[in-house]
């Protein structure tokens, strides 16, 4: 049996990646945090994306049962494509099942469902949107793609035939009611909500903390309090496409998810 756990190992029995840094720079990255306390990047060099070769040359000749996650340290970007359709290829050959996250650029979502129609059964895709609103994403996530691309590339997979989820982890306002509005039609799978965990820490690692970013931060303390996400559980609880992060089912009180489990 699976041991209970937080995070992305609710979605996946196995992450892989390839690339250190994100172009995207999401203020609250954890990735970014994690690599920046241990010294292997700055701040600043965060943005540049640096290949590991051994990583993206090594065959994911290993069948694991559940789904493996790509990426989870990074996203597919326009200037690592090609390497990432090959990255991708190489997981699924083994016969393993793929879940793609992703800010999804939409060259990107185009380029991997044309490539991939004869692994359309084993595919995934899970989009992240915090918000419908555009201002609240450039802010929170200075270099990832519109909200109007990411709802362009939702279509796109979702019109090709794969299957299709979204992640509102973390959800960036008190508005998600309009983010489920707008990727229900869309969405064959799932709308996983999620809060911002660790929130200080992630912040005062990743950026300087400008008296608008302290504002922001604080307001999303407010939205993100057991009170409020009681409120909002109580609004989905019944609704089919509606799944919770165990940082929220904690909240809530429902039993936690185990790796793996997608629930």
């Amino acid at each position: 049996m699976y041991k209970n756990t937080k995070g992305a190992n609710q979605w996946k029995v196995k992450s892989c990646n390839f690339i250190t840094g994100c172009p995207h720079d999401c203020l609250y990255c954890y990735s970014k945090a994690t690599t920046v306390n241990k010294n292997n990047k700055t701040r600043e060099s965060w943005k540049e994306e640096t290949v590991n070769l051994n990583q993206l040359n090594i065959k994911q000749s290993r069948f694991r049962k559940g789904r493996v996650m790509f990426p989870s340290t990074h996203d597919i970007s326009p200037t690592h494509l090609q390497e990432s359709i090959q990255f991708i290829r190489n997981i699924l050959v083994a016969g393993n099942e793929i879940l793609i996250v992703s800010k999804p650029h939409l060259e990107c979502i185009e380029a991997i469902c044309n490539e991939f129609v004869d692994y359309k059964e084993k595919f995934l895709f899970r989009f992240t949107i915090g918000s419908v609103n555009d201002d609240t994403l450039r802010f929170w996530e200075p270099g990832a793609p519109s909200f109007d691309e990411r709802i362009a590339s939702l279509k796109y997979a979702y019109e090709a035939g794969y299957q299709t989820s979204i992640s509102c982890e973390p959800m960036l306002d008190n508005k998600i009611d309009d983010v489920i509005s707008a990727v229900r039609p869309f969405v064959t799978h799932s709308v996983w909500l999620g809060t911002m965990n660790k929130m200080k820490w992630r912040l005062m690692t990743n950026n300087e903390l400008t008296q608008e970013l302290k504002d922001r931060a604080n307001q999303l303390y407010v939205w993100q309090s057991d009170d409020n996400i009681k409120a909002l559980y109580d609004k989905f609880k019944n609704d089919p496409l509606i799944r919770w992060k165990n940082e929220i089912k904690e909240i809530v009180g429902l039993p936690i998810g185990e790796i793996g489990s997608d629930e």
